[in-house]
């Protein structure tokens, strides 16, 4: 990137996100911006640029993972402060975008906060957001600005063909209906067998699955969704999937997220290879599964479309062919 284009581009990292904001900066070729998030004693925070955002164009990168709320009204913050320094157009980028599930009100009295959460960001003076794999795509229609869906597909794609040669035969599960659609596409890119297990949910935390619907005897397995939040399903399906005769099994996912006893649950199930992407940070409480985690960085992927985006350059050709790895 010439020096002139990398002056009028200003990336900021976020707490969420501070490796992926540099890992994306590091693709780009420009450094990140200047800026620090000072804590107050009573817990509220203030942004403070450190250097001149005047006519630039922003982006700053901040996951609204764990703690949701805390990384969110840090994001707000951020685009305010932004918009304050004059930057000529702000764009919000949220690899992982919490509160993406509560997308409809699925019984009576409760909120859509997906809608909500879009509301905000657009109030605190964004023009424009960046996200990753939304757990429902319809998301995007909740802005009323410019919304850029990006996908892991390519990412995941890419490891995926160069593992399936050391897989053997191998059957896409999908532990969920509703992602047929893309387990049927990382079926016919590396040439499995499809077959999905049949989930009912009994409550947040806790699912029960019956039959599996084709053919997994002997084979490696390999379940893929956009994300693992409590690791019941995965864990469960795991378990079925065993008990029924399946070879090696693996678990991939865009996000992931974690929550609760998710690790206790999938260190003690029979999975062999978890894969996610840096889409949210690792911690040292992951340090249970790391004989078995896998992490991608979608981080280069993200760069590009960023700068694609500050050169008025199409993003949809990041994503070419990767349409139908869609949810």
């Amino acid at each position: 990137m010439s020096l002139a284009l990398a002056d009028g581009l200003k990336v900021f990292a976020g707490r969420s996100n501070t490796q992926f904001t540099i890992s994306v900066c590091e693709h780009i070729g420009i450094p990140v911006g200047k800026a620090s998030v000072l804590p107050f004693p009573d817990s509220e925070i203030l942004v403070k640029l450190e250097e001149d955002v005047r006519g630039r164009d922003a982006f700053v990168i901040q996951s609204t993972c764990a703690p949701v709320n805390e990384n969110l009204m840090e994001l707000l913050i951020w685009i305010d402060c932004l918009k304050r320094a004059s930057a000529e157009r702000i764009t919000a980028v949220i690899p992982y975008f919490g509160y993406a599930r509560q997308d409809r009100k699925s019984e009576g009295r409760t909120p859509i906060t997906a809608k909500l959460v879009a509301n905000l960001i657009t109030a605190a003076g964004a023009d424009r957001v960046i996200s990753m794999d939304l757990h429902a795509a319809q998301v995007q229609g909740f802005f009323d600005i410019p919304m850029d869906h990006l996908l892991a597909s390519p990412v995941l794609s890419t490891y995926f063909v160069e593992e399936s040669a050391r897989m053997g035969k191998v059957a896409i599960v999908s532990p969920d209906p509703g992602n047929l659609k893309a387990a049927s596409y990382y079926a016919k890119l590396i040439n499995a067998d499809l077959a999905f297990i049949d989930k009912r949910r009994d409550s947040a935390t806790s699912v029960e699955m019956d039959n599996i619907v084709g053919d997994i005897q002997g084979k490696s397995i390999l379940m893929i969704d956009d994300m693992i939040t409590t690791g019941g399903t995965i864990a469960e399906a795991s378990r079925v999937l065993r008990e029924q005769g399946a070879g090696k099994i693996y678990a991939a996912a865009t996000h992931g997220v974690f929550a609760g006893k998710a690790i206790e649950k999938l260190a003690a199930a029979p999975i062999d290879r978890i894969i996610v992407t840096d889409t949210i940070p690792t911690c040292e409480r992951l340090a249970p599964l790391k004989d078995k985690l896998t992490i991608l960085s979608v981080a280069p992927l993200m760069g590009e479309a960023i700068k694609r985006i500050h050169l008025n350059q199409s993003v949809s050709d990041v994503l070419k062919g990767a349409s139908a790895g869609k949810r």
